[in-house]
């Protein structure tokens, strides 16, 4: 009886690298995708169903290898994906397109008031969101009582330091919602979340500023590529 090869295994046996109208029908991206569901197929052959030209597994395999995999291609412009061969703006529209939508679809989380009960609770929602973002962003959550989110802003964009982050700023959109708590964090695009001295100096004023309005700082959090340090575990910037 004979067995068909996957792509994976022709592609193992020999040099030759069919095109997807060279492939089994049962073993083009599509295909698979439907017979097998999106679970089941790899990252690879989900690109290769976004771009849909005749050469899309290679262009997927293109796509991550020259990006490090699909954390780099998150942060790919339209004009870097088009870089490769045969792939035009509308393919490079559809994958950011689809990056888009699977990062609303973590994020929107947001909307159905999660409760936050410890560090990594948080971290998790933030991670998500900005673990690839390539410029310093500084956000706050709005808690509220039962430290349920009520609500999240980005303050800040860029280069941050302890004279950018104005106190009264951070606690404005608070005082409005007439919120409990606040957690704030901000990002280290190079993926390192090792808070500096001015992390600390930040977070010492915002506890003390949080004390005197009654709004209390639960937490500061620096966001890594999938790591993240809370500087309320590590004791820095809140005394108590």
């Amino acid at each position: 009886m004979t067995h068909q090869m996957s792509f994976i295994q022709v592609e193992q046996k020999t040099k030759y690298r069919p095109r997807i109208r060279d492939l089994p029908v049962r073993e083009r991206p599509v295909n698979r995708l439907r017979e097998v569901g999106p679970t089941a197929v790899s990252i690879t052959e989900l690109l290769a169903c976004l771009l849909q030209t005749p050469d899309a597994l290679h262009q997927a395999q293109e796509l991550l290898a020259r990006h490090d995999g699909l954390l780099g291609l998150v942060r790919a412009c339209e004009t870097e994906i088009t870089q490769v061969d045969g792939i035009g703006p509308a393919q490079a529209a559809r994958i950011k397109a689809a990056l888009e939508f699977g990062r609303r679809l973590v994020t929107s989380a947001a909307d159905c008031r999660p409760q936050i009960r410890s560090p990594s609770d948080a971290a998790q929602m933030l991670m998500a969101e900005m673990g690839h973002l390539e410029q310093e962003h500084f956000r706050v959550l709005h808690l509220n009582t039962r430290n349920h989110l009520i609500g999240a802003e980005t303050l800040y964009v860029g280069s941050l330091n302890a004279s950018h982050i104005r106190v009264c700023e951070v606690f404005r959109e608070a005082i409005r919602r007439n919120c409990a708590a606040i957690i704030v964090a901000h990002n280290h695009p190079s993926g390192d979340p090792s808070p500096s001295p001015e992390d600390v100096e930040v977070t010492r004023r915002l506890v003390e500023a949080g004390n005197h309005l009654g709004i209390e700082v639960l937490d500061h959090l620096v966001i890594g590529q999938q790591r993240f340090v809370s500087l309320r575990e590590r004791g820095l910037g809140f005394d108590n």
